[in-house]
């Protein structure tokens, strides 16, 4: 799982556009109150926890977040979740 706080802080090496969008087999989501940036493998869709991440998102922020996914929970049991998902991938 890769995270940076805001895009000024990704790699100065790539281009703007590739310091917004999220590497081939990843995707972006916002994490807190403070809407920490995390980019994560698009294997997580399959596991069921973050599923439910991800309904509860829907519910309580809807499709249409101009700031794109942003998962209600706190930064540490999201850390918490995703090393768990890392250690069951490898």
């Amino acid at each position: 799982m890769l995270y940076y706080d805001s895009v000024a802080e990704m790699p100065k090496n790539q281009s703007d556009e590739q310091r917004r969008t999220a590497p081939k087999g990843h995707f972006v989501v916002y994490v807190g109150s403070s809407r920490r940036r995390f980019v994560v493998p698009t294997s997580y869709l399959k596991n069921p926890n973050f599923q439910q991440l991800l309904e509860e998102s829907a519910e309580e922020y809807g499709f249409n977040n101009p700031m794109g996914i942003v998962l209600p929970c706190d930064e540490s049991t999201f850390e918490r979740l995703t090393a768990f998902l890392d250690r069951c991938s490898s």
